[in-house]
């Protein structure tokens, strides 16, 4: 939920094409019949079928001409056509079809008006945001590690969240289990071995008021948000602390489980955090961006994005 960003008009593509996985969000983008809507505003679909590989399918449309790219599904197939529109400098679409839509929230597109999110290829406004980088890979959201990182990496984690991640915690932070062999130096040169939670994200989390925490209230600040919670043994159990940085760097005996923008990765024992500022050219739908800006933290909320 962006606050006061600029937005710019500029003329709608003239050869867009929206990816659609109709299974994300518990098929939340076959309810709003995504694929059928598209192509009556001059939007080519394509629809994702299991065992197809999402990237490649974005090179193909951009080899044919493609010159906005949209994906309507969860955050981290977001975050994979929005790597290929970063490459070749393209406006990217959010269409909020996933399960949480956190990047839709923060971007400034009105999660529950799914279908309304179309209009960004037609009349929409566009800025220019940051993205994150770990070792190459763009993320949108966050990096997790620790009990989170774990967690994701479980069967069960995407059909019992909740359960996953207290079982999780169980075994990651009990008395007989091991934390995990993380190292890495805040803003004040305080070494922190092991964190219990390790979350790195694109700008910063809000954590007071007035914005909602747990959303980010700008997306362009060129920095990184860090933010650690020291393992129940550590020098002082279960401290928690939170930054900023352009870059961050981490080190680990082992491969480290991480979560990235949700999706389950394995990370080599040398992970490098950046922020690479203003790379991806966002567009939203006209109305979303003026719901935006009326929106001032969790108390007030448009018409739009009440449920």
């Amino acid at each position: 939920m962006t606050v006061g960003a600029a937005w710019d008009a500029t003329r709608p593509p003239r050869h867009p094409v929206l990816f659609v996985n109709p299974r994300s969000g518990g098929g939340k983008a076959a309810r709003a019949g995504l694929a059928g809507r598209a192509p009556a505003l001059g939007v080519k679909a394509v629809e994702l079928r299991p065992g197809q590989d999402l990237a490649v399918l974005v090179a193909d449309a951009i080899a044919a001409g493609a010159d906005a790219l949209g994906m309507a599904g969860g955050d981290g197939s977001l975050a994979v056509v929005a790597t290929a529109a970063i490459a070749h400098d393209l406006p990217f679409v959010c269409v909020p079809a996933g399960t949480r839509n956190h990047f839709a929230l923060d971007v400034g597109v009105v999660r529950h008006d799914v279908t309304g999110s179309l209009a960004a290829f037609t009349d929409g406004v566009e800025r220019t945001i940051d993205v994150g980088d770990v070792n190459g890979r763009v993320f949108l959201n966050n990096v997790s590690l620790g009990v989170y990182g774990d967690a994701v990496q479980r069967p069960g984690y995407r059909d019992a969240k909740a359960r996953t991640l207290l079982e999780t915690a169980r075994e990651v932070l009990g008395p007989s289990a091991a934390a995990p062999a993380v190292r890495l130096v805040d803003d004040r040169e305080h070494e922190h071995v092991g964190p219990a939670v390790l979350l790195v994200s694109n700008n910063p989390y809000a954590l007071d008021r007035p914005f909602r925490r747990g959303t980010r209230p700008r997306l362009d600040g060129g920095r990184l948000g860090v933010a650690v919670l020291d393992a129940p043994e550590g020098p002082v159990p279960g401290a928690g602390y939170a930054w900023t940085a352009r870059a961050l760097d981490i080190q680990a005996s082992d491969p480290v489980h991480a979560g990235i923008d949700g999706e389950a990765v394995t990370l080599p024992p040398a992970v490098h955090f950046a922020s690479r500022p203003a790379v991806l050219r966002v567009l939203i739908a006209r109305r979303h961006a003026a719901a935006t800006r009326r929106l001032r933290g969790g108390a007030a909320a448009s018409r739009f994005e009440q449920s």
